[in-house]
């Protein structure tokens, strides 16, 4: 079992930027793949993007020219880099863990562990 812990979420003005963290523990061993995902509600949650275990990184289209995934497996965390940021923006941030199917990085269904989330609010 792997358990995620997002943080870093807070209220920022437009233009700003964030940094999310996740924090995997447990069988850290199992995990292929670390994804993020946003959502507002009453909608769908969102792909951001994703990273595997060589470091190899996706993103959705609308948001790689703002958004940057890293991580650092000797702490077995993962982050997101949001910069110019806009209330477009605003949402629960989650991450989640898990072994997606070639091309479906952004499908909830193929993580099988998340984090609990952490709201960003942009105003």
């Amino acid at each position: 079992h792997v358990q995620l812990v997002e943080s870093g979420g807070e209220s920022v003005q437009a233009g700003g930027s964030l940094r999310l963290s996740c924090v995997a523990s447990g069988a850290t061993q199992d995990i292929g793949c670390m994804g993020w995902f946003r959502q507002v509600p009453g909608l769908e949650r969102e792909g951001i993007g994703s990273i595997d275990s060589d470091g190899i990184t996706t993103y959705a289209d609308s948001l790689k020219a703002r958004f940057t995934i890293s991580r650092d497996n000797a702490k077995n965390t993962v982050y997101l880099e949001m910069n110019s940021l806009n209330p477009e923006d605003t949402a629960m941030y989650y991450c989640a863990a898990g072994w997606p199917a070639g091309g479906m990085w952004d499908r909830t269904s193929e993580y099988k562990y998340w984090g609990q989330g952490t709201q960003v609010t942009v105003s």
